[in-house]
């Protein structure tokens, strides 16, 4: 890490979406153990360390080094630089067998998005990278660059839902074979010739799908979820907040009935029930009001739930 990564990140690294909500949903006890999945900026993480006394703790994860730079001076604080999939492993290491509270805050951060180099925007002329942990080999280029047509087509329309996913796959499997894709601009170049609708909307439909896929954020999240139950203390929550509809019903679906499958219609018995560990707090997910979306335009597809230990 060089010295110019240790200094201070700016201010906006990441608002923290639906904060007070986030802080309810939690009903933090000032002496209880918490956990921030996703530190980021540390807005979320702030405001826990806020209502906890002296004896509270927090435990926070985050793949990215550059959040690293965000930590408070504050000995309640433990930073662990890990994806959150692997949550019950430190937080074992770190003697917090269960804990109080647990915040994921999903998705890209705002410092992310607006990083050239990350590549995670449309907007910039950097690297197809994406990498939320920069120690990962597997970047956004190698994905486009040496995945199969049928594989592409699968990702394409499964995590951008992208409406002529097929097409687009058979075209960036027809370009790279003389074109270089390495680079956002050359990239969005190559699918000039597909692109439907709102442009914009269509980059970010399959931005997001090579995001998911080069960070296997389904599946990180899925791991994670299903160690909640025993992470919990009795009575502790999770609070989830996501932004798009793939990870909200995941969220949905687990905490409602502990998997991730939709509910069998030939079922009638309920014969493939999992045990229920978890209460749902709020029927319909909560979302940003008015005022919030105007000064953070990138909180409008906020969704956040909360479930309970029983």
């Amino acid at each position: 890490m060089t010295p110019d990564s240790l200094t201070p990140a700016p201010s906006d690294y990441h608002v923290p979406v639906m904060l007070q909500e986030t802080l309810d949903g939690l009903q933090i006890q000032p002496e209880g153990t918490y956990v921030d999945c996703t530190f980021g900026g540390g807005g979320h993480s702030k405001g826990i360390l806020a209502k906890l006394s002296g004896k509270g703790r927090l435990l926070v994860f985050d793949q990215d080094s550059d959040a690293r730079r965000n930590l408070p001076d504050d000995a309640r604080i433990t930073f662990l630089p890990h994806n959150f999939r692997h949550i019950g492993r430190f937080l074992r290491l770190h003697n917090a067998a269960q804990v109080h509270g647990i915040l994921a805050d999903l998705g890209v951060s705002s410092y992310q998005f607006d990083q050239p180099e990350r590549g995670f925007s449309t907007r910039f002329e950097g690297d197809l990278d994406m990498r939320m942990d920069q120690r990962q080999t597997l970047a956004a280029f190698d994905v486009v660059n040496t995945y199969p047509e049928q594989q592409l087509h699968k990702l394409f329309e499964q995590y951008g839902e992208v409406t002529n996913a097929r097409t687009l796959a058979r075209t960036i499997v027809e370009v790279r074979r003389s074109v270089s894709l390495k680079t956002i601009p050359n990239f969005k170049a190559a699918l000039g010739s597909v692109v439907k609708g709102n442009p914009n909307k269509y980059l970010a439909q399959v931005f997001q799908a090579l995001r998911i896929e080069v960070n296997d954020e389904l599946g990180a999240l899925k791991e994670m979820l299903q160690q909640v139950p025993d992470l919990l203390k009795q009575g502790g929550r999770i609070v989830v907040i996501t932004f798009h509809s793939l990870e909200d019903r995941i969220v949905k679906n687990f905490f409602k009935k502990g998997s991730f499958e939709e509910e069998k219609q030939d079922d009638p018995f309920g014969l493939n029930t999992v045990e229920k560990k978890l209460l749902v707090i709020t029927k319909k997910p909560i979302v940003p009001g008015k005022i919030e979306i105007e000064q953070n335009p990138r909180s409008r597809s906020a969704k956040l739930r909360v479930a309970e230990k029983i």
